[in-house]
């Protein structure tokens, strides 16, 4: 049985009280690092979809555009293999002036702090600042690692030549922005993560 099962149950993607049930425990020190990604993403103020299968995954791209009025709208996306998804829920990408939202692939999910590691390869040469508000990332379990080095060194294996540029993490949320003063000036998202199991 997947870890991710045995978190949430079924089918079903965590619901908001039970990430909040999640948050309220502190996490052993020798938890999977996937448990470590779920415990920091969601402390972060992230918003967690578990997936068990690509239908999964379509169906809850769906609930997050219908949550929050995105048919028909502007995405800003950079993935060939993402344009599919946006044309069947007739979103435009091409040369959009105001995109509701980012859609994306990441190269990895970073373990130790919740974040979320992009390179040009999906975000081309933007700051975190640059990108719209709300970003929506999709993910798979085999790709959360432990550190950011450890992301480095994955991203130097997989491009052998054509290496990326402008390596960032995403790890401020709107929730954990509003919550802590610590992080006042970073630019906050609000991130919805549609993590495939793969492994």
């Amino acid at each position: 049985m997947s870890l991710f099962r045995k978190f949430f149950g079924s089918t079903n993607p965590a619901s908001e009280e039970e990430n909040d049930k999640g948050n309220n425990k502190s996490l052993e020190n020798d938890a999977p690092i996937e448990e470590q990604f779920i415990y920091n993403f969601n402390k972060n103020g992230g918003k967690f979809l578990y997936c068990e299968n690509e239908t999964e995954v379509k169906e809850q791209f769906e609930n997050i555009l219908e949550e929050n009025d995105w048919f028909e709208g502007e995405a800003l996306c950079y993935e060939e293999d993402l344009f599919p998804i946006l044309e069947e829920n007739k979103i435009t990408h091409h040369k959009t002036q105001t995109p509701s939202f980012l859609l994306a692939n990441c190269e990895n999910l970073i373990a130790d702090e919740g974040s979320i590691l992009f390179s040009s390869k999906q975000i081309k040469q933007h700051k975190p600042n640059e990108l719209p508000a709300n970003i929506v990332i999709f993910a798979t379990t085999s790709q959360i690692i432990e550190t950011k080095s450890d992301g480095l060194s994955v991203i130097k294996k997989k491009y052998v030549k054509d290496y990326p540029t402008n390596i960032t993490t995403i790890k401020y949320f709107k929730k954990a922005v509003d919550e802590d003063f610590t992080q006042y000036g970073s630019s906050a998202k609000n991130i919805y993560l549609l993590l495939l199991e793969d492994l």
